[in-house]
């Protein structure tokens, strides 16, 4: 986004809250701090706004009501992809989103939300908390003057909802998309037209044939949202999305006048929310995975030659944005490094292990 557009849009918001930002940062023992963060999900949604509006409660538990959290979901305070612009120009002190959806301010982003073929969500988390990548990320959101935490994972997605199957690559070329991220631009690069769609707008972009395909999240999240209404083939598992990261970024500024023990009660709570928006997907996506296929929806993979298509795009977009600076090739090489460490470790212990364990169940 544009950042003199972006001011344009915000001016009248930053001014209705001069006062509140004006206001002392430090809270005395009878006051409050208040702060705004705002989501590009709808508050309520299937786990991703719920537990955006789950951290700030617990927060404000946690402080004791020293620091109290209001949430705004898209539209309400900033659109839906300008969470970053406003967190970071002070419109709002906090978000609650995914790195990827401000790539346009760095692509590097990428790495910390997910990358094609890339890292499972409890991989991912192992990356930030002991292989170097929090560090990595600090520095890389401190451009932008705000600090990140890890606040959850979708774990593996879904690959989408199509209106016709994808048995070739040809078949891609010329299919109007909703792709997010790298995986997207691998479609692009392959013949799709691909848009990036906030949540909301999704079911009406296909229920209009705007666009022919989707991809969002996974069972519990696609029939929320009613996409077993407007496709038939659901693609399954995502190669662009295998552990998709959840965030909660804060103003540099705004955090650093918080006091020792309230830092540390926003950084346990988005650790807490962490882990419960993980166990929230893994769980409703098992049980809602029975209800995508009551409504009819045929489970469709890529083929082999179509994924060999993607990964070789993939492969290459990922790499340019590795050369693109000095910090995204630190961040690219921790993060292929840990991958290629993974990609065996995963085949033989899990990827064997949840072979073994559908062959007992699926025969008993």
């Amino acid at each position: 986004m544009k950042r003199r557009q972006f001011l344009t849009g915000a001016g009248m918001a930053a001014g209705a809250f001069a006062a509140a930002s004006a206001a002392p940062a430090i809270a005395k023992a009878d006051e409050s701090i208040h702060w705004r963060m705002v989501m590009p999900w709808p508050k309520g949604s299937p786990g991703l706004g719920a537990n955006g509006e789950k951290f700030a409660e617990r927060v404000t538990k946690m402080s004791g009501g020293r620091l109290k959290i209001t949430v705004y979901g898209p539209g309400e305070l900033v659109p839906a992809f300008e969470c970053m612009d406003a967190v970071e120009q002070g419109v709002a002190e906090l978000a609650h989103g995914t790195p990827y959806y401000w790539s346009g301010k760095d692509a590097g982003v990428n790495f910390f939300t997910t990358i094609p073929f890339g890292l499972m969500g409890w991989e991912l988390s192992g990356w930030l908390r002991f292989g170097g990548g929090q560090e990595l990320w600090d520095e890389l959101y401190s451009q932008f003057n705000v600090k990140p935490f890890y606040a959850g994972n979708t774990g593996l997605q879904a690959g989408g909802w199509f209106n016709k199957e994808i048995n070739t690559v040809e078949d891609i070329k010329g299919i109007k998309m909703r792709y997010a991220g790298i995986g997207g631009e691998a479609m692009r690069r392959l013949g799709a037209n691909v848009s990036m769609l906030p949540a909301a707008e999704i079911l009406p972009a296909m229920q209009s044939g705007a666009i022919d395909a989707a991809e969002w999240v996974g069972p519990w999240n696609d029939y929320a949202f009613g996409l077993t209404q407007v496709a038939k083939y659901y693609y399954t598992p995502a190669f662009a999305e295998p552990g998709s990261g959840i965030e909660v970024f804060i103003n540099k500024d705004k955090f650093a006048e918080l006091p020792e023990d309230l830092q540390e009660i926003v950084a346990v709570a988005a650790q807490a929310n962490a882990e419960q928006t993980l166990a929230d997907f893994t769980f409703h996506n098992i049980q809602s995975y029975q209800a995508v296929l009551a409504k009819g929806a045929e489970i469709r993979h890529f083929s082999d030659d179509v994924i060999a298509a993607l990964a070789v795009e993939a492969k290459a977009a990922v790499k340019e944005i590795a050369d693109k600076n000095e910090l995204n090739g630190r961040i690219y090489a921790s993060f292929i490094d840990f991958v290629k460490k993974a990609a065996p470790y995963g085949k033989e212990f899990e990827a064997t292990g949840l072979m073994q364990r559908a062959n007992v169940w699926n025969n008993a």
